[in-house]
């Protein structure tokens, strides 16, 4: 059955009286600091199984519903909780917006395709729910905006699933570089070594019966279904994400936008290689970025700079008194030709993190933002769809920061959004 319901009309025909609770936020359930929190899973294969996992084994949280277009990932998610919570009495649902309706569920998690990110976590943030949502934030730039006008406007908590934010070595490289210890740093140089799988050709056929794949497409251009296109391979089409830089960009650039905060982008240049088979997101990509007082490298390929060959992911900053280099793990800072891999004279300056999930509900509870909050991740996000926007044009583009447009360029600007497949603009 394929769900062509604006978010208007699915509110008149829906047949729950708590429907229209859930869409007013002074009448959802206010959570107690001494309270189970009560979360819903959307998304529910891959990570969302992680999501799952994590938020099912903490004391103060009760699982309370799962979601997914698939009824195989369905049925084995639920096994997976009554596993770890035998008594539980979450119901299943097919359709998330359903399972927003409900005005007993306090946050959502979101676990799907990037396409469907930023519509899932608006609708929560009308619904009066709390939003856990998977990297990357969003599939566009205008998505983003969107998501942190609604937060703001409903006033909802959001926590970005950048799980390595939460770790002890982030917080000290952090610690490290904003104490001077290395200097002003001038530029900084990112990596991912991988390529993406080779994909096809297209098995082009019908849907298997257990996914509605109308739904999985949303927002997305129509495209029939072949199991090359669907699940984990999605991230390598530029309809629904943008490959293995856009898979970890958010991880590794994360640690940059914490300690030294890029402002006044100017200007974005990217080059790359297209993928074999029949993926279209970049098979590698390196992109150079002018910020103001700052040059920020990202390469498919380590740099050539000490330490990084060792690293198949990491952040090198050069600062004019010293370098540091660190992966998720690892950090060396290296300052008058010696190395080292801590500064005790650096004092813990940044509250140690409770873990990420936990720390998304104390925030929830508490009413705070919490540490990997939207409007942070959204500069943190954006230059990373800018840089797929001069890949994609093969092109140098002029940023202007203040407006968030692209100078001189309608092309490009029409890239910072997309129109929604018609009956899939649900907010």
């Amino acid at each position: 059955m394929a769900y062509l319901m604006n978010r208007r009309n699915f509110l008149k025909t829906s047949s729950a009286g708590a429907l229209s609770l859930g869409l007013m936020p002074g009448l959802t359930r206010r959570v107690a600091p001494s309270d189970r929190l009560r979360v819903a899973h959307i998304g529910l294969n891959g990570m969302g199984t992680n999501h799952l996992n994590w938020f099912a084994k903490l004391p103060d949280v009760e699982v309370v519903g799962l979601c997914d277009v698939d009824e195989t990932h369905l049925n084995k998610a639920l096994g997976v909780l009554q596993n770890l919570q035998p008594n539980t009495t979450a119901k299943t649902y097919a359709d998330f917006r359903h399972l927003l309706d409900r005005p007993d569920i306090d946050a959502i998690t979101c676990a799907t395709p990037d396409h469907w990110h930023a519509q899932i976590a608006i609708m929560a943030f009308q619904a009066g729910k709390d939003v856990y949502g998977e990297k990357p934030l969003s599939y566009s730039v205008h998505e983003g905006q969107q998501m942190l006008k609604a937060l703001n406007r409903h006033n909802r908590i959001f926590q970005l699933g950048t799980q390595i934010h939460a770790g002890n070595n982030y917080h000290r490289v952090v610690e490290i570089i904003r104490a001077g210890a290395i200097g002003k740093v001038n530029t900084v140089r990112l990596w991912k070594t991988g390529f993406p799988p080779v994909l096809g050709p297209a098995n082009y056929q019908t849907p298997p019966p257990t996914l509605n794949w109308d739904m999985w497409l949303g927002p997305a251009p129509v495209s029939l279904y072949t199991p090359e296109r669907c699940h984990v391979n999605y991230r390598y089409f530029l309809d629904y994400s943008g490959g293995v830089f856009q898979d970890f960009w958010c991880h590794i650039a994360d640690v940059v936008w914490w300690s030294v905060n890029p402002t006044g982008l100017r200007s974005i240049k990217a080059v790359g290689g297209a993928p074999e088979g029949i993926a279209d997101a970049p098979k590698w990509i390196d992109i150079d970025y002018e910020f103001d007082g700052l040059t920020l490298h990202w390469t498919s390929t380590p740099p050539n700079v000490p330490g990084a060959e060792k690293r198949h992911i990491g952040a090198y900053f050069e600062g004019d008194k010293g370098t540091l280099i660190c992966d998720y793990e690892t950090r060396e800072i290296t300052i008058n030709g010696v190395t080292m891999t801590d500064l005790p004279d650096i004092p813990i300056t940044i509250e140690r993190s409770p873990g990420h999930q936990q720390n998304f509900v104390n925030a929830v509870k508490l009413r705070q933002q919490p540490e990997s909050n939207l409007a942070y991740a959204r500069q943190m996000t954006l230059p990373m769809h800018l840089g797929l926007i001069s890949y994609r044009l093969g092109q140098p583009l002029e940023w202007n920061a203040s407006k968030e447009k692209f100078r001189h360029n309608s092309e490009a600007n029409s890239l910072l959004s997309r129109t929604y497949r018609k009956g899939w603009n649900l907010i």
